[in-house]
């Protein structure tokens, strides 16, 4: 119906979108299906089924540039049956409309990507898509929450270099903030929103629930699932792992590894068994791996 849609103009485009149709709380219901469970970024559809088989909940389709190739979504979508994320450019709201044509089930607004436009984020409640943002600490995570985002990815260095301590440092320092809001009185809250550059709304409804309004996972550095098993004890949802996973000889191994890291990662025993035998050295590159059944 004609009252209850939403147009917002860009330029001279106008979009108009129904919020009846896909409502913020059923986005964020979607990627409630995602909590404890990893999402590993592929550039090729056999990395896709490697990352599958192993156990993962959800594929990134990326090659760390700009947006993914659509053909290239729309074959992994065919050969898998777990989600497809696929990521746009900061602000390039063009890239999102043509991902949401090609049926994906999440959006990734990446930062890793180059920006689009440094100035303004994408307005994530013009999509029925639920969107995934990064942040690195709590004014920032509830500033994309406020622009629609469904999930917010605690990012640490991007250059896939496996060095956690950025993502440790963000992830601490996000959770702190958490515990600091929680124990505030009532009137703290607004001059504490305005040191963190936060809607005063969401920063007291994020008070009240002691936690995010969204899941949030950790991205980042993560390539052993001792990694993965540290951002879940941090405090975590889930994990990010980056396409550098699948240079290991033991690629598959790794990523079930991982996998199974998220799901005990308070289990040491479990752990161990887990860490035996991996390659704790550098990977060497290749992507390749020969452990895909029906190949």
């Amino acid at each position: 119906m004609a009252q209850d849609t939403t147009v917002t103009v860009y330029n001279t485009t106008a979009i108009t979108t129904d919020p009846l149709q896909t409502p913020y709380s059923f986005k964020l219901s979607l990627t409630q299906t995602l909590r404890g469970g990893a999402i590993f970024q592929v550039t090729n559809l056999h990395q896709a089924k490697i990352a599958e088989q192993a156990g993962a909940c959800a594929v990134t389709v990326s090659d760390q540039q700009r947006m993914t190739d659509p053909s290239l979504i729309k074959s992994i979508k065919r050969s898998v049956s777990i989600p497809v994320i696929s990521p746009v450019r900061i602000g390039h709201f063009v890239e999102a409309q043509i991902l949401e044509a090609t049926g994906v089930d999440y959006i990734d607004e990446n930062e890793s990507l180059t920006i689009a436009d440094d100035q303004n984020h994408i307005n994530k409640h013009n999509f029925r898509t639920p969107f995934i943002s990064s942040a690195s600490n709590l004014g920032e995570a509830l500033c994309r929450i406020r622009e629609g985002a469904a999930m917010i990815r605690i990012q640490g260095e991007v250059k896939n270099s496996g060095n956690i301590a950025k993502t440790v440092m963000h992830v601490r320092c996000l959770m702190k903030e958490l515990r600091v809001l929680s124990n505030m009185d009532d009137d703290e809250v607004f001059t504490f929103s305005k040191r963190i550059q936060a809607p005063y709304d969401i920063v007291a409804q994020t008070k009240q629930m002691g936690r995010l309004p969204v899941v949030h996972f950790a991205a980042g550095g993560i390539v052993t699932p001792a990694d993965a098993a540290l951002m879940m004890q941090l405090g975590c949802h889930g994990v990010f792992v980056g396409a550098e996973v699948f240079g290991y000889e033991d690629c598959f191994k790794r990523v079930k590894g991982i996998v199974q890291a998220v799901r005990n990662y308070n289990d040491p025993n479990v752990l161990v068994e887990i860490m035996m035998g991996l390659n704790l050295g550098d990977g060497d590159g290749d992507g390749d791996d020969d452990r895909v059944e029906n190949e």
